[in-house]
């Protein structure tokens, strides 16, 4: 197992809290105090990779007909250019209008959420979740994880296809629009479960609440110009696009 700077401060935190401070909610558990502190290297180390997610919206790593045929190019040129386009814009307007230091990891705002705008709140959520949404897909994707992450899977919830349902079923059943996550919880185990509109597990709001690692759009601008209203048909084809290795490293990070 992977070590680093995260690490440390797990084990510092649990040796000073108590189990009455680790049933609070995300922001008081050891995934909302020690979480910051896993975005990057401890000193003189360099992270495997970044949890941490800025303002701004990033660049797609791949084209916008990579995921062809399983997500079309012009549903994912609209979704990135038009809809993640405009949660970005929104929330610079709100964290501007609202004081938040941008310069600040994104999440910090999430795990508090409760005590901003329902402006940012939109924003925030839809900007955060499109920006892990889009690095954990690619081209030449699918399959099934490996290492830490499938044993891990695994032991929670029996095997790959038994989780593979869990998470089908929770963006299936998700009322109306919303997300579709699995979530490295305050237990530190994995978890699925749903959020509605652009709330997501880090939130200080949240009934579902963890660390994200994987999450599903099942808004309908994301399947609709190719799927119509047939979202299981869409998640099912999804497996095929998912980036098993940016999501087995956000994993490893914090474990």
């Amino acid at each position: 197992m992977k070590k680093s700077s995260f690490n440390v401060s797990r084990r510092v935190f649990l040796s000073q809290s108590s189990k009455a401070t680790l049933a609070l909610g995300i922001g008081s558990s050891v995934i909302g105090s020690a979480f910051l502190s896993a975005c990057g290297g401890g000193a003189g180390e360099e992270s495997k990779i970044t949890l941490s997610t800025g303002f701004d919206q990033n660049k797609l790593a791949y084209d916008y007909n990579a995921l062809e045929p399983h997500i079309d190019a012009m549903t994912m040129e609209i979704h990135h250019t038009k809809h993640a386009a405009g949660y970005a814009k929104n929330l610079a307007e709100a964290a501007a209008e609202e004081g938040v230091d941008v310069s600040k990891p994104l999440e910090d705002v999430l795990m508090n959420i409760s005590k901003y705008s329902t402006k940012m709140r939109n924003n925030a959520g839809g900007h955060y979740n499109h920006e892990l949404f889009w690095k954990t897909m690619g081209p030449d994707a699918g399959g099934k994880p490996e290492g830490e992450l499938a044993a891990a899977i695994d032991a929670s919830f029996g095997s790959f296809e038994d989780f593979a349902k869990k998470f089908e079923d929770a963006g299936k059943t998700r009322f109306g629009s919303g997300w579709a996550w699995l979530v490295f919880d305050k237990d530190q185990k994995l978890a699925v479960g749903s959020t509605p509109n652009q709330d997501n597990p880090l939130m200080d709001v949240s009934d579902f609440q963890g660390v994200p690692l994987l999450g599903i759009d099942v808004w309908e601008h994301a399947y609709y110009l190719k799927y119509m209203n047939d979202r299981g048909g869409y998640i099912g084809n999804w497996w095929n696009v998912i980036n098993w290795k940016a999501v087995s490293e956000r994993y490893d990070a914090l474990t």
